[in-house]
């Protein structure tokens, strides 16, 4: 019996032996009195089977004949016998007439051997890799968000660099998220303490690859262009298995360096930054293994390379009529040098470094500009990544908690901007729009 049959039961026993009334245990049941009083009848007559539903354990009214199976079944051996369900079926219905769901030729296949269910599958196997022969030929990056700090602080991200030959640490570096500036400066220190990795070996986050459903594999992310410019290639690997050396290690770090952490008293990013160098060193002495080529294949930085503008985020720009241009929800004015007066309707190129700074520059000249005073806003239902909502929400909360009552949004004195300019999230003239906003100034 269902559990729906059991509850029915139980009901009508009650009404039996006189504890409720037929009237309530319509109410309860959902049913009519004429309802009612024929389940009552019948449980009489003969007993609770009476209740179970008679169309239990006979074919359905609108089964498929046994003719459209066999149909359906011979097509998918003969032409579609490694098409899914889904696919199968619709090709069925496109190139032979057979409408049949995918849901009936799935049961159909399963039953004759023809697909594994999901949930009988045997797990895909993930074969080790040999590792690569010399140190730096094969760098693993990653980031792990972890309560690093246990309740001491609050969580943040740890960048790694493991190698792949040696399953050496080779940098670690707390940040406030995984993000493009985060992995400019973890990469400027590695270049500075080890020298150019022949490959970095990454996931598919969209720092290191673009992930548009368009793309045709040549399009290359900011993190990607600048390693370019240092001659340092970038791997993104298909599974978390296939760089299991950076997994492996995240898994020892958030177990010993969080009790390091603790024993050592550090709990902020920064101190914890300063402190890791011996950690660094203690782990490599336990965890690392010779190589098999003792041949260094870091490579020193040379003449052409400029760490300082390649690890750096770049965008073009358009400058207006007037010689502004917008950047990261900020106008930006340029200077009416007789050059810049040139530049109206053309592309320049916005440069913003990780310590905060930018420049704007055409054909490598740099084109001197000041800010308009305009309050850069994230609008309601923003878009922000996963991995750097924490980052986000926390600097949202340190803004309008630092913001004066004349400068936040919906406040009497700030119901137009005193430039009669539109700011994004500003009230409008009739009405007011709630929501909350801040700034956010990384890209």
């Amino acid at each position: 019996m269902s559990k729906r049959e059991f509850d029915r039961l139980e009901v009508l026993t009650d009404v039996r032996s006189g504890r409720l009334r037929v009237a309530d245990a319509c109410a309860v049941l959902g049913l009519s009195r004429r309802q009612a009083f024929r389940l009552l009848r019948g449980l009489r007559e003969g007993g609770a089977a009476s209740l179970v539903s008679k169309h239990r354990g006979r074919p359905s009214n609108r089964r498929l004949s046994a003719a459209v199976r066999d149909l359906a079944l011979a097509l998918v051996r003969e032409r579609y016998r490694d098409f899914g369900p889904t696919l199968a079926a619709e090709k069925l219905v496109e190139r032979h007439g057979c409408a049949v769901s995918r849901e009936a030729l799935r049961q159909w296949m399963i039953a004759e051997g023809l697909w594994v269910d999901r949930r009988h599958r045997l797990p895909s196997p993930h074969q080790p890799r040999r590792r690569r022969d010399c140190l730096g030929e094969l760098v693993q990056i990653d980031g792990s968000e972890h309560a690093w700090f246990e309740d001491r602080g609050p969580p943040c991200t740890l960048l790694a660099f493991v190698d792949d030959a040696t399953s050496r640490l080779m940098g670690l570096r707390f940040v406030a998220s995984e993000s493009a500036f985060s992995y400019f400066l973890a990469t400027r220190a590695y270049i500075e303490a080890h020298g150019k990795p022949v490959a970095f070996y990454s996931d598919k986050h969209g720092i290191f690859r673009v992930n548009r459903k368009d793309s045709t594999g040549e399009e290359l992310t900011q993190f990607g262009r600048a390693l370019s410019e240092l001659n340092i290639d970038i791997l993104c690997a298909d599974t978390p298995q296939a760089k299991g050396r950076v997994e492996r290690a995240f898994g020892t770090l958030q177990d010993r360096l969080v009790k390091e952490l603790r024993l050592a008293g550090v709990s902020t990013p920064e101190a914890a930054n300063a402190w890791l160098p011996g950690f660094v060193e203690d782990y490599n002495q336990r965890f690392g293994r010779a190589p098999l080529n003792a041949k260094d294949l870091h490579r020193p930085l040379s003449g052409q390379d400029n760490p300082d503008e390649a690890l750096a985020w770049r965008e073009m720009r358009t400058v207006t009529a007037n010689l502004t241009l917008h950047y990261d929800r900020m106008m930006l004015l340029l200077d009416p040098t007789p050059h810049a007066r040139g530049l109206a309707r053309k592309q320049v190129e916005v440069v913003n470094y990780p310590d905060g700074q930018f420049a704007v520059r055409h054909e490598g000249e740099a084109l001197p500009f000041r800010v308009f005073d305009k309050i850069a806003t994230v609008a309601p239902g923003a878009v922000v990544e996963n991995k750097r909502l924490g980052e986000a929400l926390a600097y949202v909360r340190a803004q309008q908690a630092a913001y004066p009552a004349n400068r936040r949004r919906g406040a009497p004195g700030r119901t137009r901007p005193p430039n009669n300019l539109e700011a994004p999230g500003m009230p409008a003239r009739k009405g007011k729009r709630q929501g909350v906003t801040s700034t956010l100034h990384a890209p």
